[in-house]
C-alpha cells in the first residue's frame, strides 16, 4: 500500500483558521465529520505516514476518497455546524450514541389548549416539557399521581377531551374522578392553565419555596375558619412532601447540576447522566457507543454532550464531567446559549460531587458489562461472530471451542496462568483451569511453558508425556488435573487457542503447538493496544471491524482469562502471606490478620522495629522480639 493518499490537499491549501471538514468515499457518502481550532494542524494528523497511525484513523482515510472543508469565525460555529452535519449525514466513523434503554418520561403538552400529563417515552412531541427521564415506568405513574393531588389538570386523551367540550358532559376520566381538566366542567380554561403553569414550575424547580406557601396559606385559611380550604392546601403540602421524599438526597438543597460519568474500553464506552435538581436525583439516563476510531476521553465527552442538549433538553447552570475537553470554553458558549444563561463545564475532582461521580462511574461500568454480555450471549450474534471468526482466520469450521490463557505475576514472582474455555461461544466454568509457573524469564515463556503443558493432555498415550518436572495444573477448586475425572474433560481438543498479547506471545504459542506434535488447532493472539488479531508467521494483524460480535467475542474471552489469572493471583498471594507469617510461632490467624491490617504488607512488617510491633493490639513485647528476630534471621 503506498504510504500517500492520492487525495491529499497541499499543506498550504488548508487554512489555519477554525472550521469543520468532511471525509468522503467514492460515491459521495460523508465517512466522517470533524471540526477544528486550526484546520491545517487537525488535517495534517489524517495525512501523516500510513504506518503511524491508528489502525482504525488509517482505515477510515484509505477507505476515504477525498476531504473538504468550511471555514467558520469561532470554535462555537465550528461545534455547531459539526454537530448540524452530523445529524444531517449520519457518518459511519463518527461517534453515534444510543440509548441502552428506552426511558420513561413525564411529558406536559402545553402547546395544547389544555395541556395534559401523560406517560411517554417519545421526546418529540412538539410544544411538550418533558420531566426525567425515571428509571421506572412505575415511578412516573407514582410521581403523577401524587402531583395531581397537589396540582389537579388534565389526563384524558385528545379524543375524550374534544367529545367532551363539544356535548358538555364530563370526559370518562372526569367522571371517575381522574382528570381535571376543563372537559371535567369542573374550571375554566384559564384556571386550568394557571394550575399547570404552578405544576410545571413545582416539576422544574422542586424546591420547598411552593410548600412554605401552600403551608402558609393553609394556616390562614385556618385562622379564617375555612376549614375545606385549609384541608384542601393541607393535602397538597403533603402530597408536595411525597414527592421530594421520593427522590434520593445527594447534594445541598440549592445544587442544580446534570452530571456525566463514563466508563469505556478500546471497542466501546457506556455513559451514565444523573440530573440533579435541589440536590434530589430527578432522573438517569445512560448511553452506549461503539468506538469506531480512536477517541480520547475528551473528545468523547465532546460529542457526548452535544448528543445530550441537541434536542429540547436545557442544561443547568453547571454540567460535571470526569474530564474537560479541550474545547471545554468552546462548549460552555454553546451550552450557554442553549440555556439562556451561563453554563459551566467542570471537572469533579473531590468532595460530594466526585463521590456521586464515582457512584455513576460504577452505575456506568455495570451498563458496560451488561452491554457486552448481552451481545456476546445473543444466539443469533453469537452464530455470526463464530462465522466472521472462521473466515477472518482462514478456519476450516467455526471455533467451537475457543481456550484463551493469560498470565499474571507480580513484579516476576507467584506467576500464574489461567486457561477459560468458551463453547458456542458462550463460557464453560467448570473447565477453567489454572497453572502455577515455579520460575520464568518473561511471559513469553510462561506461555510456553503453559501451552507445553497443556497440549501434553492431547497427544495420545504412546506419545510424549507432560513435562514431570513442572507442576501440574489446578482445577477453579484446586483440584489437581491429573485426577482421573477431570482428566477426561481436559482432554478436549479446542478449535481455537488464544493468547493474550502480540506477535511474540504468539510465537512462543505457536512454538510450544508445534513440539507438541498436535494438529488441528488453530492458533491467533489478541494485542490489548489495538485490539488487533495476530497469527503465527504474520507479518500483519486480521483487524476485525470495531463494532462487529466477533471481536466483542474474542475480547470478551481475553478479558475473563486476565480476570480469572488475577483472582488467582491475588488468591496466592495472599496464601503465601499468610503462611509466611504462620511459621511464626505464636501467631494464629487472627494475630495474623490483626498485623496486616496494620502494617499494610508483610514488606513494611519486616522494616518495622521492635515498639512499632508490640504496639500492636495482641502483640506483645516477647512475641514482638519472636517476630522481628524471625524476619532477621
Amino acid at each position: 500500500m503506498s504510504d500517500a493518499l492520492s487525495y491529499r490537499p497541499k499543506a498550504g491549501e488548508i487554512p489555519t483558521v477554525p472550521g469543520v471538514y468532511r471525509f468522503r468515499d467514492e460515491t459521495g457518502r460523508v465517512l466522517y465529520v470533524g471540526k477544528a481550532k486550526n484546520l491545517r494542524a487537525r488535517l495534517s494528523n489524517y495525512f501523516a505516514p500510513l504506518s503511524s497511525l491508528h489502525e482504525r484513523t488509517r482505515r477510515m482515510v484509505t477507505t476515504a476518497a477525498s476531504v473538504e472543508w468550511t471555514t467558520v469565525g469561532t470554535e462555537v460555529e465550528a461545534l455547531q455546524l459539526e454537530w448540524t452535519w452530523i445529524n444531517e449525514f449520519d457518518p459511519p466513523f463518527n461517534v453515534q450514541f444510543k440509548d441502552d434503554k428506552s426511558y420513561p418520561y413525564l411529558a406536559v403538552t402545553l402547546a395544547d389548549e389544555a395541556p395534559r400529563a401523560l406517560v411517554t417515552r417519545t421526546t418529540g412531541i412538539r410544544g411538550a416539557r418533558y420531566f426525567g427521564p425515571y428509571p421506572k415506568v412505575w415511578a412516573v405513574h407514582e410521581t403523577i399521581d401524587l402531583m395531581l393531588k397537589a396540582f389537579p389538570i388534565r389526563t384524558c386523551n385528545n379524543a375524550n377531551y374534544k367529545r367532551s367540550m363539544q356535548s358538555g358532559k364530563p370526559c370518562f376520566a372526569g367522571q371517575i374522578g381522574r382528570c381535571f381538566g376543563p372537559c371535567s366542567q369542573k374550571v375554566s380554561i384559564e384556571e386550568h392553565r394557571v394550575i399547570v403553569d404552578e405544576f410545571v414550575s413545582f416539576m422544574a424547580s422542586q424546591d420547598r419555596t411552593m410548600i412554605n406557601r401552600l403551608t402558609n396559606e393553609m394556616k390562614a385559611a385556618a385562622l379564617g375558619q375555612q376549614y375545606e380550604l385549609a384541608a384542601k392546601r393541607r393535602d397538597q403540602v403533603k402530597a408536595l412532601t411525597n414527592v421530594l421524599e421520593k427522590s434520593a438526597v445527594v447534594l445541598r438543597d440549592n445544587v442544580d447540576i446534570d452530571l456525566f460519568a463514563v466508563e469505556e474500553d478500546e471497542l466501546a464506552a457506556a455513559v451514565q447522566l444523573f440530573i440533579v435538581r435541589g440536590g434530589r436525583i430527578r432522573g438517569v439516563r445512560g448511553w452506549v457507543v461503539d468506538k469506531e476510531l480512536d477517541l480520547t476521553t475528551g473528545e468523547l465527552i465532546d460529542s457526548l454532550l452535544q448528543t445530550a442538549y441537541s434536542r429540547d433538553a436545557v442544561p443547568p447552570r453547571e454540567v460535571v464531567v470526569p474530564l474537560l475537553p479541550d474545547d471545554s470554553a468552546a462548549l460552555e458558549e454553546w451550552l450557554g446559549g442553549i440555556a439562556g444563561r451561563k453554563v459551566h463545564l467542570v471537572a469533579a475532582q473531590r468532595g460530594e460531587k466526585a463521590a456521586l461521580l464515582a457512584t455513576a462511574t460504577q452505575n456506568a461500568r455495570q451498563a458496560l458489562m451488561l452491554y457486552k454480555t448481552r451481545r456476546s450471549s445473543d444466539f443469533v450474534a453469537r452464530s455470526k461472530a463464530l462465522e466472521d471468526i472462521q473466515e477472518a482466520l482462514g478456519m476450516d469450521s467455526a471455533p467451537l471451542r475457543m481456550e484463551c490463557y493469560d498470565v499474571s505475576h507480580l513484579s516476576g514472582t507467584n506467576i500464574v496462568a489461567s486457561m477459560v474455555v468458551f463453547e458456542d461461544g458462550l463460557p464453560r466454568t467448570d473447565e477453567y483451569r489454572r497453572f502455577s509457573i515455579p520460575e520464568s524469564t518473561d511471559d513469553t515463556d510462561s506461555i510456553y511453558r503453559t501451552l507445553t503443558r497443556r497440549l501434553a493432555y492431547l497427544v495420545p498415550d504412546d506419545g510424549p508425556a507432560a513435562d514431570a518436572g513442572t507442576e501440574p495444573p489446578t482445577d477453579p477448586a484446586g483440584e489437581s488435573a491429573e485426577a482421573p475425572a477431570r482428566r477426561k474433560k481436559f482432554r478436549y481438543q479446542p478449535n481455537l487457542l488464544i493468547v493474550d498479547g502480540g506477535q511474540p506471545q504468539v510465537a512462543a504459542a505457536a512454538r510450544a503447538l508445534r513440539e507438541s506434535g498436535v494438529t488441528g488447532i488453530q492458533l491467533c493472539g489478541i494485542a490489548k493496544r489495538l485490539e488487533e488479531i495476530w497469527l503465527p508467521d504474520s507479518d500483519y494483524p486480521v483487524i476485525l471491524p470495531r463494532n462487529s460480535d466477533a471481536l466483542f467475542l474474542i475480547q470478551r474471552i481475553r478479558d475473563e482469562a486476565h480476570r480469572f489469572a488475577i483472582t488467582h493471583q491475588r488468591a496466592r498471594r495472599k496464601r503465601d502471606i499468610a503462611t509466611v507469617l504462620g511459621e511464626i510461632g505464636g501467631l494464629g490467624p487472627a494475630r495474623v490478620k490483626v498485623l496486616l491490617q496494620h502494617f499494610g504488607s508483610v514488606a513494611r512488617l519486616k522494616e518495622a522495629p521492635i515498639e512499632a510491633i508490640a504496639e500492636v493490639r495482641g502483640i506483645g513485647p516477647g512475641l514482638a522480639a519472636t517476630i522481628h528476630q524471625h524476619f532477621r534471621a
